[in-house]
């Protein structure tokens, strides 16, 4: 047999659809790699991470290095409230906090360290209470977001110091490029929140929470 279908047969049975589930938070290693796992399959928890530290990066290493340090303790902080708390309002705060790490991003703003340092406190207390809020008093649930703070520092090392390490002017753009699209994503989901609002106050159905700070609302019926 040759190689190359070796590598097709490998491909095709890489890609088999053994099963097919919504959210996977059960990866079969431990909580621990269960909060790593579901941070990375979770876009509104990790795409702002990496747009603080394309911020955070674009302010020097000094930035960086607060960063690295404040936004862990803080979502460790958050987590441990959302935990005691086990509810959020239904707000899309992910949007919210993307929307406005990105513009800053995108823009460029001359920040100063306090500035930053106050984004990443903000940003790790407010995600880290929306998923402490979703995982319960577990001992597993606390595991779970040690795992997702050993994501976290990992995330921001590496983005962060590549943007440091960044000295021509054109790469600075390249950055801020990624930070407009990650404004407009934060955008695109606030008004997919606003819609489903306008369409849950036309109906006669309740909207009903699930989680993260996101609602659904039953279909308009004519």
């Amino acid at each position: 047999m040759s190689m190359r279908c070796l590598w097709i047969t490998a491909c095709a049975l890489w890609f088999w659809p053994w099963r097919a589930e919504a959210h996977v938070v059960t990866t079969g290693f431990g909580p621990v790699y269960d909060g790593l796992g579901h941070l990375v399959l979770t876009p509104e928890e990790w795409v702002p991470v990496v747009a603080l530290a394309l911020c955070a990066g674009l302010r020097g290493a000094a930035a960086g290095r607060a960063t690295l340090f404040l936004l862990p303790v803080a979502w460790m902080a958050g987590g441990v409230l959302g935990v005691l708390a086990q509810s959020v309002p239904s707000v899309p705060i992910p949007a919210i906090a993307l929307l406005i790490v990105g513009v800053l991003v995108a823009s460029d703003v001359r920040l100063s360290a306090h500035v930053v340092v106050a984004l990443a406190t903000g940003l790790g207390l407010v995600q880290g209470c929306l998923h402490g809020a979703s995982l319960g008093a577990s001992s597993a649930g606390r595991l779970d977001l040690v795992g997702e703070l050993v994501t976290i520092c990992v995330v921001v090392t590496l983005v962060a110091a590549w943007v440091v390490s960044l000295k021509r002017p054109w790469t600075r753009v390249v950055v801020r490029v990624v930070g407009s699209w990650r404004a407009a994503h934060g955008l695109c989901l606030c008004g997919w929140f606003l819609r489903g609002c306008g369409h849950a106050r036309r109906s006669s159905s309740t909207p009903r929470a699930i989680g993260k700070g996101w609602i659904a609302c039953e279909p308009e019926i004519d």
